[in-house]
């Protein structure tokens, strides 16, 4: 990235306007490439908030021992997935990466030691959601990854370490489905409205505690019965609304949005947080 762009990008961070935070459910990598009710409600949301100078997104496909940060100039677009069309393994998002966001986010957490990774890229937990936000992939995008050996409660504390990048015009983003149980996929019904009950008292309860700002049920998730667990089998999908519920504030609303279950076990309930 020449330095005319860096010094752009990092003029721009000084900005204090402070942005939303959102959780997309991203189901299927299909949304990339389909056109349907979810993809239409994440270019609505694109349409509604500001634009951003930067993204960070924490995304359920990039699990780690330890906590790193994509810190390179142009991430590649990672095709983290098998088993479907060609068109879809030819879609690429080349949005820049941000060494200065990357930076100002290992310097914010004092939890644990950040690294900064040259590998990594966008996987399609991120990019296959941001692309319907921001087609034209000219915001910088850098990923945060996702602990596997730590517990709920400290990727909840993780996420109040860097709450003060929203005032920076910074858009941060968890990327995951709140139920999310492949293993029990109803195949037949993979493009229906439909969810086993289980899902749908998972859902519905979690929803509950989302909107009513009772969090700690939430972090608990694993101690919350068999709804709980047929929906959250694995927590990396989850957890990603965990980091996006620890951004809310006092004066801030939560609002549901692309709020259906699909397949019988995934839900694409997703939210925003914003100022009153």
């Amino acid at each position: 990235m020449k330095l005319r762009v860096l010094n752009k990008i990092s003029a721009s961070m000084n900005s204090t306007s402070k942005m939303p935070v959102l959780f997309l459910g991203h189901g299927s990598p299909m949304n990339a490439i389909e056109e349907n009710e979810f993809v239409t409600g994440f270019r609505k949301i694109g349409k509604e908030i500001a634009k951003p100078n930067a993204i960070l997104c924490i995304s359920a496909h990039w699990e780690t021992k330890g906590t790193f940060v994509t810190a390179m100039q142009n991430p590649p677009t990672i095709h983290d997935f098998s088993g479907f069309p060609r068109a879809l393994f030819d879609v690429q998002y080349p949005a820049p990466g941000s060494l200065e966001l990357a930076q100002q986010t290992k310097g914010l957490i004092t939890k644990t030691e950040v690294g900064l990774d040259d590998k990594w890229g966008l996987d399609h937990g991120a990019w296959s959601v941001i692309k319907h936000l921001y087609p034209d992939a000219e915001i910088p995008v850098i990923q945060m990854s996702i602990d596997y050996t730590k517990p709920a409660r400290y990727h909840y504390e993780l996420a109040k370490e860097i709450s003060s990048l929203r005032q920076n015009s910074i858009l941060i983003i968890g990327s995951g489905n709140i139920v999310h149980n492949l293993r029990m996929v109803a195949w037949n019904k993979l493009n229906e409205e439909f969810a086993f009950d289980w899902a749908t008292e998972a859902n519905e309860t979690i929803k509950h505690h989302i909107l009513n700002g009772d969090f700690q049920p939430l972090i608990d998730f694993k101690s919350q019965g068999s709804a709980f667990n047929l929906a959250i089998p694995t927590p990396e999908h989850y957890l990603p609304l965990l980091y996006t519920l620890a951004f809310k504030e006092d004066n801030e609303n939560i609002t549901l949005f692309n709020d259906k279950p699909v397949a019988g076990s995934l839900t694409m309930t997703s939210i925003k947080i914003d100022t009153v």
